[in-house]
């Protein structure tokens, strides 16, 4: 099983939006709840996660899964998250 940071999907929302953010071979990527990408540095993926998990931003969402490695990984709902935290 490889545990790298490119095989895990990171989701970040509330009841009504789901912003994912993961791994490819360009660097992280930031797909918005509209479906917009951006790329990020690790530094700004761990500004957006940090507030979230210290319990500044309340009523946040977050679920990490975890992917076989290859292509980018798709957010499939029936599927059962790894972890998750509800802050």
């Amino acid at each position: 099983m490889k545990l790298t940071n490119d095989s895990y999907l990171i989701l970040l929302g509330t009841k009504n939006f789901t912003e994912r953010y993961y791994r490819d071979d360009q660097g992280w990527l930031k797909v918005s709840a509209r479906g917009r990408k951006f790329r990020m540095t690790a530094e700004q993926v761990l500004n957006h996660l940090l507030p979230a998990l210290a319990g500044v931003k309340p009523n946040l969402i977050i679920k990490v899964e975890h992917h076989a490695p290859g292509g980018p990984p798709e957010h499939k709902p029936e599927r059962s998250a790894r972890a998750s935290v509800v802050i």
